[in-house]
């Protein structure tokens, strides 16, 4: 199974097929792969001591970051999410940690759990994917219902004050212009970064 893929220069980091979302757009929906990667549909979830055992086959430096996406959202796995990042930043101190997230985590693990990245995340990025609440639910289809809109907004602006940089974002040409710009406004609120991802 595959736990460390590369993809855009990047080393990823697939920790969990577990999601409280299933997205209308996601692309485990019609894929079983991402970049050069073979499936990462798991057989079971790795601990931290396999995932530092993967390192071993890549040379690390050669990357700009590390990023905690896969087939799954990463915060479901947190303990071992955060174990993986305490070694890498003890081994690797000027790797750039990246943590992919629908946001949810602190839902998904009935705390808040921003704190916890304090000194460990350089950057987080979470899928804001539109400006309306209601909208949001229909896209995303949250376990979580529509609190979990709020519940994401608030997980941003908490990780402001834990984690360098937060980015919210949204995917080009899948909301219109005005929303785009309530977005930002959001964004603003919260103190995060907006970014208007490319469609892939």
């Amino acid at each position: 199974m595959t736990i460390l893929y590369e993809f855009h220069n990047n080393l990823y980091v697939n920790l969990t097929n577990r999601c409280p979302c299933a997205c209308t757009f996601c692309l485990r929906q019609t894929t079983d792969h991402m970049g050069d990667s073979g499936s990462l549909w798991l057989k079971e979830e790795p601990t931290a001591i396999q995932v530092i055992s993967e390192f071993s086959k890549f040379c690390m430096p050669n990357y700009n970051e590390l990023v905690f996406c896969g087939f799954g959202e990463p915060t479901e796995a947190l303990d071992v999410l955060l174990d993986v990042a305490r070694y890498v930043k003890h081994t690797w101190p000027s790797m750039q940690i990246r943590i992919n997230t629908n946001g949810l985590g602190s839902l998904i693990n009935n705390r808040d759990i921003a704190p916890l990245f304090h000194g460990l995340i350089d950057l987080i990025s979470i899928s804001l994917n539109t400006p309306n609440a209601e909208r949001y639910l229909e896209l995303t289809k949250s376990k979580f219902g529509i609190g979990s809109f709020q519940a994401m907004l608030d997980f941003a602006h908490n990780c402001t004050k834990y984690v360098p940089k937060v980015v919210m974002s949204t995917v080009s040409t899948t909301i219109t212009p005005k929303e785009e710009e309530q977005c930002a406004d959001l964004c603003k609120q919260t103190g995060a970064t907006y970014r208007i991802r490319p469609f892939e």
